[in-house]
């Protein structure tokens, strides 16, 4: 099974190849990797998500949050579904 993993505190001027190879170098081989972007300027936000196995995930998390990449401290996390998060703008019903 896969599991994805927020990775936060990106250095802006981060690659997706490098962030890939820094999780590898950890010890850690992934399955995909994407680097969000802002729709209307295309900059990097600054976070991402990557998929890697469901047995190494866990041991990822606590591994890597924390840890130096490119002289930024990343935030790294499970990812919560869409489901799982609050809305936006407070207790909104339709």
């Amino acid at each position: 099974m896969i599991k994805k993993i927020f990775v936060g505190n990106l250095p802006y001027e981060a690659k997706e190849n490098q962030l890939a190879e820094w999780f590898l170098a950890n010890g850690f081989p992934i399955d995909s990797i994407s680097i969000t972007v802002d729709r209307l300027c295309g900059q990097p936000r600054g976070f991402g998500f990557v998929e890697m196995s469901d047995k190494l995930a866990d041991r990822c998390v606590r591994a890597c949050n924390g840890q130096d990449f490119l002289g930024r401290t990343l935030i790294i996390n499970e990812a919560s579904s869409l489901s799982e998060r609050r809305p936006a703008y407070g207790n909104v019903s339709r």
